[in-house]
């Protein structure tokens, strides 16, 4: 499990790779700066080695470019798969000062984002997976407030009800090792679970 603990925000990951093997086809990487929270996370077709070296080429595309808009990394993460395997690809970027949530997908992973006043916006990501095709992204923006939780998961995690799992009552440690719990070990799998504190 990895763990981010700023005074903005406190994030916790997990991943596994499919049937305990070695190389997990899913990658991520996130930052928290004073101004912004930034996450990716790619899901690269199949398993094993190739959907690894895929999944990383998006990470490392967005670590080394974060300063940059959402729909600015969308493009270079489809850049980065030229003549590897395909991705799916999942940006969130959140703005403290002007409270903004900015999400872009691209495939089968799944975003919701969790208010203390109880609203669930889960966003629809765009069908298919970038390949450095020239692709069509689906960019949304929406406004916070503090408190608020968010989940980002790859299609390995089976999760049915999420709203009574985001609830403020309920701390990141719990979440995050009740989601542990429920990993299957069928698919590669990531879950990111975060909090925007008081």
């Amino acid at each position: 499990m990895e763990v981010l603990d700023h005074s903005l925000v406190t994030v916790h990951a997990g991943q596994y790779a499919k049937d305990g093997r070695q190389d997990c086809g899913d990658s991520y990487y996130f930052a928290a700066t004073d101004d912004y929270f930034i996450c990716v996370l790619a899901d690269g077709l199949g398993s094993g080695k190739y959907a690894h070296e895929a999944s990383q080429a998006v990470c490392s595309a967005v670590e080394e470019n974060m300063d940059e808009d959402v729909d600015q990394l969308m493009e270079r993460a489809n850049q980065s798969l030229a003549k590897k395997r395909g991705a799916a690809v999942a940006i969130v970027k959140i703005e403290y000062a002007t409270r903004q949530v900015t999400y872009s997908c691209v495939g089968n992973i799944r975003f919701y984002f969790y208010s203390e006043a109880g609203k669930l916006t889960y966003p629809l990501p765009v069908t298919g997976y970038l390949s450095g095709r020239p692709q069509r992204y689906k960019t949304q923006s929406f406004a916070y407030e503090d408190g608020a939780s968010f989940l980002i998961h790859s299609d390995g995690l089976q999760i049915t009800r999420v709203r009574p799992l985001l609830q403020s009552g309920r701390s990141i440690d719990y979440i995050s090792t009740y989601l542990d719990s429920i990993v299957s070990g069928s698919d590669d799998t990531t879950f990111i679970i975060g909090r925007l504190p008081h």
